[in-house]
């Protein structure tokens, strides 16, 4: 393991617990809601993927964080170690969102080819990242027509934003990152085309967000998306 290795892993957990104790200290004292302050929480730590592809060169050191922190994830949901992230009826879906992350990577991340996929894992964290905090965040505030699924109450306004900002984030992703000096042994594809595949993930990410009970999408809809991706874009 050498020296740029270490720094990475340093980094890496400096920033997750960094994130962590930063948003408890500040929700607390401001006095956020728990459904903000875990999402802040979520939102920052799945943007790190960018990051890992920074500073990491190989799969086996790149996967190394990510893969912690479905144990420490555990414990920290199992004692409420974090108001901020777990309260007394939170569900496991940090534990969740570890697992899918370190399984898309694992899957897809090839940083020294010859054919590196990643920006398939990138794009489907980020529908989760990004677009699962949206629709939690406005269907809880603004989401007035409300269905009930396996008696988790969801809105309408919040499938939608979820398939908007979804729809932007794989579609950012899959133009940006293919053939990019964090992915350069990856191929990119016509712009009609990664418009056409991420609004089709948009829909399964919106569709699947709003059938998986609670804390589950944060596998379901990642894996998913995943999946999709992978088949049209080849």
């Amino acid at each position: 393991m050498d020296r740029t290795v270490v720094i990475g892993l340093l980094l890496s957990y400096g920033y997750a617990f960094g994130i962590l104790l930063a948003v408890e200290a500040v929700g607390r004292r401001l006095r956020w809601p728990h459904d903000v302050t875990r999402k802040i929480i979520h939102v920052l730590a799945g943007l790190w993927v960018w990051a890992i592809l920074a500073l990491f060169d190989e799969l086996r050191y790149g996967i190394i964080p990510f893969a912690t922190f479905i144990v420490l994830n555990y414990l920290f949901y199992r004692f409420r170690l974090f108001q901020a992230m777990d309260e007394a009826d939170s569900t496991p879906g940090t534990v969740y969102f570890a697992i899918s992350i370190t399984l898309l990577f694992a899957l897809f991340w090839r940083p020294r080819g010859p054919v590196d996929r990643v920006p398939i894992a990138v794009a489907a964290v980020m529908a989760m990242t990004l677009g699962d905090a949206a629709a939690s965040l406005i269907g809880r505030r603004w989401g007035k027509h409300r269905y009930a699924v396996f008696g988790q109450h969801k809105s309408w306004e919040g499938s939608v934003a979820m398939f908007v900002v979804t729809l932007v984030a794989v579609a950012f992703t899959l133009t940006v990152l293919p053939a990019s000096a964090l992915s350069p042994y990856s191929y990119g594809w016509p712009f009609a085309k990664v418009i056409a595949v991420s609004t089709g993930a948009a829909v399964l990410a919106a569709c699947v967000e709003g059938l998986s009970p609670a804390g589950t999408d944060n596998l379901s809809v990642p894996l998913l998306v995943a999946a999709f991706l992978a088949l049209l874009l080849r």
